[in-house]
């Protein structure tokens, strides 16, 4: 039986008529029956390898399968960026099996977050610092919210062991299994490593469950269709992301900051009347150029990513690096930047991270 046939009903609907997906990819074939049983699993792919959904689905349907009750998931990434980028997708994933996924960061405003504790999503995409911050703080009922916890999905997990961070991941996940109450299903997901086994033993941390590696064979990659067309100009490339891409996202490459704020400018005079322009002068550079007024779309994004380049890239004035002690100044180089306390624990530092 393959991993597919394995999947609860639903997800088998919705992966060949919503995502419109032949198949399963071989990973994600390969980790549905060792997770449904709920296997520990450190899963082994390349970037864009498809690990968000070899994790997901067979979690997902686990919770649909045996009824789980929320909050039974936690997602752990070391990136808030990362978890704004997941939580479309999981949202997605979620409601195939009529689930709920919610997002908890630093970001998180507090009327979110008091609706999150008031409400319990199935899924809850966070970091380790903000879960830290959930167990400690005293407007969070922890009876309440990690009670039906059976499942923490570690993304990127070579990251957390490459640095202190490992740590705290693992303390954490220690005290979510003290709060639960029962034993916790732990699924890392990490690029290609030298060491999957020793990093697999590690954020298993007192578990006794089993446990499995997941890294098949890599499918055979069809060799992508590329064209490329000469512009000449900024104005062609210009005219061509236009008409070609009006409406779409589109990531575009220029070789320097000045060339970003000219096709940014030639964008944003495309998608404007004439009559809506007006000549300026760019006070950053001296320079004469168009100007509109400001509006949604993919041309006043560029612009607004070329100015925020620019003011990064300059100091403000008044700005020092250094530091006055005790009557003197010290270089940044020769700072303490943090306290240690002569103590270096070893981290199962991740070998030949591809």
């Amino acid at each position: 039986m393959s991993g597919f046939d394995q999947l609860h009903p639903s997800l088998q609907h919705h992966v060949v008529n919503t995502l419109g997906w032949p198949a399963l990819r071989p990973l994600q074939d390969a980790a549905v029956e060792p997770l449904v049983a709920g296997e520990h699993g450190m899963l082994l792919a390349p970037t864009a390898g498809g690990k968000t959904e070899a994790a997901s689905f067979p979690i997902l349907s686990r919770m649909a399968t045996e009824e789980w009750t929320p909050l039974s998931v936690l997602y752990l990434a070391p990136l808030r960026a990362l978890l704004n980028n997941l939580l479309p997708r999981l949202e997605l994933y979620t409601s195939f099996v009529g689930r709920t996924a919610k997002l908890w960061h630093g970001d998180t405003s507090q009327s979110e977050r008091a609706r999150i504790i008031s409400d319990p999503p199935d899924v809850l995409l966070t970091t380790p610092e903000s879960l830290e911050a959930m167990l400690i703080s005293r407007r969070v009922n922890q009876d309440w919210l990690f009670p039906n916890l059976r499942t923490v999905i570690i993304d990127e997990v070579h990251a957390f062991a490459a640095a202190d961070r490992g740590w705290h991941l693992v303390s954490v996940l220690e005290r979510l299994t003290r709060v639960a109450g029962r034993d916790l299903q732990r699924v890392g997901l990490s690029a290609t490593v030298g060491n999957p086994g020793e990093l697999l033993e590690w954020f298993c941390g007192s578990s006794t469950g089993p446990r499995r590696i997941l890294n098949p064979p890599a499918e055979a990659l069809t060799e992508p269709e590329v064209e490329l067309d000469f512009v000449g100009t900024l104005e062609n490339a210009a005219t061509v992301i236009d008409r070609l891409h009006r409406g779409e996202k589109r990531l575009v490459f220029v070789d320097s900051r000045r060339r970003v704020e000219e096709l940014g400018t030639a964008l944003n005079d495309k998608g404007r009347p004439r009559s809506s322009r007006t000549a300026r002068s760019d006070g950053r550079s001296g320079t004469a150029r168009a100007g509109v007024r400001r509006g949604p779309g993919l041309r006043d994004r560029f612009d607004q990513h070329a100015r925020a380049r620019h003011r990064c890239g300059r100091p403000r004035p008044g700005d020092s690096d250094r530091r006055a002690i005790d009557g003197g100044v010290v270089p940044p180089a020769d700072r303490p930047d943090r306290q240690t306390c002569g103590i270096e624990p070893k981290l199962p530092v991740p070998d030949n991270v591809g």
